[in-house]
């Protein structure tokens, strides 16, 4: 607009100086052809290449005005898209973000996934023992420690369920190998857990154990809740099954069990237990009406 205003004025003054120069010798004109081929000067004219100065100023300075603007909005919609990624599953925030219209309650897919349940034992009645601060430094310590395990191995974090954690394999991106991703992760997991207690322990601090249970098979994955408040969560017989198995592991002293229904899908998909690992038959599960067959996952 500055640079608009200021040629504006010069052009006016440029032809005021020629108007008023020398009165005697006019060089003002009425004849277009004239005023085309020689020297002289058509007031008409000369207003109408500054009007057109002006016009063309205003036309910039509203467009720059608009693309600045959606500069600006562009810049927040991304960052409100990286913001929308640390609470929400990296899928799950792309489905939001990406969505065309208006997601409603109910919206959602059936398929193929696995659940993986994990929990700190003992954290409940720990935590009623340390300050607020400790606590919540020991539940982060143990969240930052294992969610890039999980994530590096294909997982996607459903959701924190206090000291526990419920991740998705195969439900937000669906996959061919979502169950096999799910025991190599807990393998991992296991060894990081106890890499992070020896450390803890060494320090000092108090190092809870820490239960693993995986279960696969069918579930929804989509949109739960009202439309005041939304959540993308997953729902089936293997969340409900993981659930149990996480709290069945105290009663088998064992780091991790899964059913063998989902060992056996994983062996197809490719998965190799990096040991040998037990098979318990027939064990009746709290809360279920049928004994499971259940494998020890621990590493």
């Amino acid at each position: 607009m500055l640079a608009g205003l200021v040629e504006a004025a010069g052009w006016a003054f440029v032809v005021g100086w020629v108007v008023t120069a020398n009165p005697e010798e006019t060089m003002i004109t009425r004849d277009y052809i004239e005023h085309l081929t020689s020297n002289s000067i058509l007031l008409g004219a000369e207003f109408d290449k500054i009007a057109t100065i002006l016009t063309v100023t205003a036309v910039l300075a509203l467009a720059i005005q608009r693309a600045r603007r959606l500069m600006v909005r562009a810049i927040v919609e991304q960052t409100a898209a990286r913001e929308l990624r640390r609470f929400f599953a990296p899928e799950a925030a792309r489905h939001i973000s990406s969505a065309e219209g208006t997601i409603s309650a109910g919206e959602g897919e059936a398929r193929g996934a696995a659940i993986l349940y994990t929990d700190m034992r003992g954290f409940t009645a720990l935590a009623r023992t340390m300050p607020a601060s400790e606590a919540l430094a020991l539940l982060a310590e143990y969240q930052a420690r294992l969610v890039p395990v999980i994530q590096a191995n294909g997982g996607n974090v459903d959701k924190f369920l206090g000291d526990g954690i419920l991740a998705t394999f195969g439900a937000a991106l669906p996959t061919e190998t979502y169950t096999a991703d799910a025991l190599r992760a807990v393998d991992a997991l296991i060894g990081e857990i106890a890499d992070w207690r020896e450390r803890r322990l060494a320090a000092g601090p108090p190092a809870p154990a820490v239960g693993l249970a995986v279960a696969t098979g069918r579930v929804l994955f989509g949109a739960v809740g009202d439309e005041s408040r939304l959540e993308y969560t997953v729902i089936g017989d293997p969340v409900n099954l993981a659930a149990k198995l996480k709290k069945h592991t105290k009663t088998e002293r064992a780091s991790g069990l899964a059913s063998r229904a989902a060992v056996e899908a994983a062996l197809r998909q490719g998965y190799m237990p990096p040991v040998d690992q037990a098979c318990l038959a027939a064990r009746r599960i709290e809360g279920l009406l049928e004994p499971v067959d259940l494998v020890v996952l621990n590493a």
